[in-house]
Formats: C-alpha cells, sequence, structure tokens
C-alpha cells in the first residue's frame, strides 16, 4: 500500500504544508543551536577540562611525584568492588595481579570481591596496605541481572562498612586489566570515564536509554558525553548517593517491567547527565582490547579485555 507521507504526518500533527516545513526548519535550527561538548581540541588532542569546569585527566595533564607527595600526607584509604560471577572468576587473577603492579601502588587500597564461588578466588600477593575481601552473592542466571544488582550491592556495602572504613571507592569491572599507571590523579568527589567507543561520537549516536518509559531516559536533544559503566568512582558518600539513586530508579524500571537498554550503565549516565562529575577519565583508564590505539591516546592503563561473550555469560 502507498502513503502519501505529507498527508500522513498531516493528519498526525495537524499542521498544514507550511506548518510542516516549519517545524522541520525549527528543529534544524535547535540541532545546529545545541552543540554537544567535545572532548577533543580541532588538533585532536583532548580538552583540558570539561564545560562545567571538571578536568579531564590524560597523559601530561598531572605530576605523578608531586601528585603522589601531596596525598601521601592525607593517609587515604580507596576501597575497590569488583564483581565475579559465574564464569567471570577466571579474570581475577589477571586484574588482581596487574593491579598489583600498577593500581594506587603505595597507598592503602581495600578490594571487595563480590562472588557466588568464593572457592575460584585466586591467591594474590598483595602489596603492603593493601588487603582483599570475599563477598559471597547468590548466583544470577542472566548476565543482565549480575549488571543490574550493582547498584544495590554497593549502597549496601558502603552503607555498612564503607562509610567508616574508607575515603574513596571504584567499582571496577573483572574482565579488564591494568597496563599502566592508575594513582591518585584519578580522585575526585564524583568520577567518570569517557567510553572508548563513543568520545569522537556526536550524542544523538550514543546508545542512551531513548524510552521515555524508563527512569533513565534521555531525550536526543540533551547529552554531554557518554561514560562507561566499568569505571564509577569517588568519595564514598557520593558514590554512596550515585548508586542510592541509580538502584532507586532500576526499582522504578523493575515495577513497571522495563529493563534500561544497558543496565545499570543507562541509569549511571542519566545520573552523571544532571550530577556532573567533578573529574573525567579520559579512555587511558577505560580502553578496550578489541578497539586500535588511536594517536591522541599517549598510554593505555585500563583495558577491557578481548573475551568470547557466548562462552562467559550465563545467557545470551
Amino acid at each position: 500500500m502507498k502513503v502519501n507521507l505529507y498527508l500522513f504526518f498531516r493528519a498526525l500533527t495537524g499542521l498544514s504544508l507550511i506548518g510542516l516545513v516549519y517545524l522541520g526548519i525549527t528543529f534544524h535550527w535547535i540541532k545546529l543551536l545545541y552543540k554537544p561538548p567535545n572532548v577533543l581540541d580541532s588538533e585532536g588532542n583532548f580538552l583540558p577540562m570539561a564545560p562545567w569546569s571538571a578536568p579531564i585527566v590524560r597523559e601530561g595533564s598531572f605530576d605523578p611525584k608531586l601528585i603522589d607527595e601531596i596525598y601521601k600526607k592525607k593517609n587515604i584509604t580507596i576501597a575497590t568492588t569488583v564483581f565475579a560471577l559465574g564464569k567471570y572468576t577466571q579474570f581475577l587473577k589477571d586484574f588482581l595481579e596487574s593491579a598489583e603492579q600498577n593500581y594506587f601502588v603505595g597507598f592503602r587500597v581495600h578490594y571487595y570481591v563480590f562472588t557466588d564461588l568464593p572457592e575460584q578466588v585466586p591467591t594474590v600477593k598483595l602489596g603492603g596496605d593493601h588487603h582483599l575481601t570475599v563477598l559471597k552473592v547468590a548466583t544470577s542466571n542472566r548476565w543482565q541481572e549480575i549488571s543490574l544488582r550493582r547498584m544495590e550491592r554497593m549502597e549496601k556495602l558502603i552503607e555498612n562498612r564503607l562509610l567508616n572504613e574508607a575515603d574513596y571507592v571504584f567499582s571496577l569491572d573483572v574482565d579488564s586489566k591494568f597496563y599502566g599507571r592508575w594513582g591518585v590523579e584519578s580522585l575526585g568527589s564524583l568520577v567518570g570515564a569517557i567510553h572508548p567507543w563513543y568520545y569522537k561520537t556526536h550524542n544523538e549516536w550514543f546508545p542512551y536509554e531513548r524510552r521515555p518509559e524508563s527512569q533513565a531516559y534521555i531525550p536526543y536533544s540533551e547529552g554531554d558525553y557518554y561514560y562507561g559503566g566499568a569505571v564509577i568512582g569517588g568519595l564514598v558518600k557520593d558514590v554512596y548517593q550515585l548508586a542510592k539513586t541509580c538502584r532507586e530508579q532500576l526499582d522504578i524500571d523493575a515495577a513497571n517491567s522495563i529493563e534500561a537498554a544497558w543496565q545499570e550503565e543507562s541509569h549511571l549516565n542519566k545520573y552523571f547527565l544532571y550530577n556532573k562529575p567533578s573529574k573525567l577519565l579520559s579512555p587511558e583508564y577505560l580502553w578496550d582490547d578489541r578497539k586500535s590505539k588511536t594517536p591522541e591516546i599517549k598510554i593505555i592503563r585500563f583495558s577491557q579485555v578481548y573475551k568470547n561473550y557466548h562462552e562467559i555469560r550465563p545467557n545470551p
């Protein structure tokens, strides 16, 4: 059946041809007037900061020795949550061993490993002032469920322990490996990592949740950057508020039988849109082994390892 598009849109909107043309022009100008922030300058280098004055941390933006000396005097503890359920326990050894070579070396670190298979947590030699606690959780039959429960488990851990035991907390994906220094330059009240696959992409193409029915909904006309859910960090109290808010939004979606496009990552991006991170980590701190290193990336510090998802995830 042939459809006259003009008649269709006129019936849909009640506008005449002139009105439809005017509407199209209006949308065009709105699109031109709204320019999402870039992360690279005209020469292809990372900008020093976001439009809201949050620093973008990248190679050359800090002096490692100087910043280490400053933070040594603060006597801080960095809690780090890692979720290793099912076959994801196979990534723990490389994650922890590479962390011990690169992650907050010389500072107090406490790893909290959430797993349904505690007997498979490897024994890894930890450096001075580095500790590890295994927290047993129930098995999940869907990898999406593992992702969805992450905020809830972070919220409870912070409530029950971290508010009194740590200054900062990071939640990092276990199927990743450290390749370079990750230190106190990454600390801030609320820290987000710019996703390695989308930092050169216009915000209209970000994989935000686009259904208004979801609490993670972000319209096409909005958006700053796309943040990877593999890295969440900041002051314990600020990450607690993030985790609590996202968990509440996830609960509302669940009650309405809605699951956001990328589970907790979708809700994280919604949260960061209206609660701007105080510090952004460049994709140096969240790369992907499937992606070739680009000229603007001077060093890869932390990268998600290549894997066959069909072999490690409990469901397609």
